[in-house]
């Protein structure tokens, strides 16, 4: 390259001596010479170009402008990836500005609100999706993202919720509620818990080709049948039905396709002159009927919904259907949404754990308290060491929860009695836990873990309603909601929490909660996940 642009400067300068200039460094085109005469003919010394002129300056200028010229030409061109959409003289290689220009996405104000009833206002750009929108929302209220914070629709006069899928965009949900309707901020533990244990969502009586097959589909098996648009899955069984326009219920054999909701008009019945169109999965969205048997006189605290998504306070066009318990409920929801979005679904619970695997350095810590990540540990040595004999840790766990921490009394200084006294301490410090809610009632909490999900270990604590002194674990395991009761007692003149009738006791609610994330104990399984509120 160096040559050449050396070469191109020598006849550059060739050229200037031979050249008349004028002395603003342009040709003079009276002398230039004619097609017939010789270019390089003597010149008389007069008409030399004298060394003071900037003969050189100009060849630089030259010099500058062939290169500029050398490099636009030298770059490929931009070959069309569309030329069958050229007309025939057109050329298949995009020239400059027919690009189309991007133009920037249009900014929106979103409400959104959390548990406790506080809101914040979030502009956001108009393809923005549920995922990012619930990210921003941790980052600003400094939450731990454990990817289980989700966008719920909320529709109070209408008794609806649902959560929001993770690609949705928000501006364009929006843009289907009513005044009424908001969107709000919240945990559920249970969004892509089907992808790990699909056994428990979907039971075999309720899915048509596990009775074809007498039940020897494998659980891999189970989910592909979903998510392969090629196969054809079927969910079916007795729902309570509510008849458009009326107040009234009615007991139909439905099935569940992708081709949509259907029941059947004679008894069970599949065949396609029994079958009647419930509703389509493609234009609508499925719900959880909130105080069904208040709003609905539903049969059953299990109700959800079909609402297309043109529908926004009407009710008369709302497909209302009632199950007999949770685990035939959860069944149906999640295999409309399987039936509905797919291999979708798949990537969307996909996508945070390549994240992981790809910025493990940088993605925020997750504090998990599961079994996974909690190991039984011996510290009676020099140093401490994994006890890996289940046995072994069973009864190290049951000799430190005989003698757990037994505290001695705080003396300052002086030798006087520390401000924070043990046993006052104890009775307080739990207050600043997430997992302690405080004076709720039973109905409250039953609530609070069905919004965040029916995964076995999902966790509360709060204070008990009969006795003042006494605190309640609510914990849910097998998609049913359990109370134990955590009572006082006294030893050696200090104050213990026990849930075992004094078997095993703790000096604090804090070390009960660490001991049973660790140990199942007398519970039905570990403490794995607590309830949390975020304030906004």
């Amino acid at each position: 390259m160096n040559s050449s642009f050396e070469s191109l400067y020598s006849v550059c300068g060739m050229q200037s001596e031979t050249t008349p200039l004028l002395q603003n460094g342009q040709l003079n085109r009276s002398q230039l010479p004619t097609s017939g005469t010789s270019p390089l003919q003597p010149m008389s010394p007069r008409q030399k170009v004298q060394r003071s002129q900037p003969v050189r300056i100009m060849a630089v200028r030259r010099l500058q402008e062939e290169e500029q010229q050398f490099r636009t030409s030298s770059l490929p061109a931009i070959p069309n990836p569309f030329p069958e959409l050229c007309s025939p003289t057109s050329s298949p290689v995009l020239a400059p500005g027919s690009l189309p220009q991007s133009q920037p996405a249009s900014k929106h104000d979103v409400k959104v609100f959390s548990e406790d009833g506080t809101s914040k206002v979030i502009e956001i750009l108009a393809d923005m999706t549920a995922r990012d929108l619930c990210q921003l929302l941790v980052y600003k209220s400094h939450c731990v993202d454990d990817n289980s914070w989700t966008l719920v629709e909320h529709h109070p006069h209408l008794g609806l919720e649902r959560c929001l899928e993770d690609h949705e965009l928000v501006v364009q949900v929006e843009s289907t509620m009513g005044s009424e309707s908001k969107f709000l901020f919240r945990k559920n533990y249970a969004k892509y818990e089907f992808f790990k244990n699909p056994v428990n969502f979907f039971p075999e009586q309720m899915v048509a080709w596990c009775q074809q097959s007498n039940g020897s589909i494998p659980q891999s098996q189970l989910l592909q049948n979903f998510l392969n648009s090629s196969s054809c899955p079927e969910i079916q069984g007795f729902l309570h039905v509510k008849e458009l326009g009326r107040k009234s219920w009615k007991k139909l054999y439905v099935c569940l396709r992708r081709s949509g909701l259907y029941c059947s008009t004679k008894g069970t019945s599949k065949e396609p002159r029994h079958l009647q169109l419930l509703a389509d999965l493609e234009d609508s969205n499925i719900f959880s009927l909130i105080a069904g048997k208040k709003l609905y006189n539903a049969p059953a605290d299990y109700g959800f919904c079909v609402k297309p998504n043109r529908v926004r306070n009407e009710t008369k066009e709302l497909r209302l259907l009632c199950a007999e318990d949770e685990q035939s409920r959860t069944c149906w929801m999640t295999a409309f949404r399987l039936l509905k979005y797919g291999m979708l679904l798949y990537q969307n619970y996909r996508i945070p754990q390549q994240r992981k695997t790809v910025l493990p350095h940088f993605s925020t810590p997750v504090r998990s308290v599961s079994e996974n990540s909690l190991v039984a540990m011996d510290f009676s040595g020099q140093i401490g060491r994994v006890i890996e004999n289940p046995a072994e840790a069973q009864s190290a766990a049951l000799e430190e929860g005989h003698a757990w921490r037994k505290r001695s009394t705080r003396m300052n200084i002086l030798g006087s009695q520390s401000p924070l006294h043990p046993s006052t301490l104890s009775t307080v410090i739990h207050r600043t836990q997430h997992w302690f809610h405080g004076r709720i009632s039973r109905e409250e909490s039953h609530r609070i873990i069905k919004q965040q999900g029916l995964v076995d270990g999902l966790f509360l604590l709060r204070d008990s309603q009969s006795n003042p002194k006494a605190f309640v674990l609510t914990l849910c395991h097998h998609q049913k909601i359990k109370h134990f009761q955590i009572l006082p007692c006294e030893d050696d003149g200090q104050m213990f929490f026990s849930l075992d009738d004094g078997n095993t006791k703790f000096s604090d609610l804090i070390q009960l909660v660490e001991f049973y994330q660790l140990n199942k104990g007398v519970l039905p399984c570990k403490l794995k996940h607590h309830c949390i509120r975020v304030a906004l």
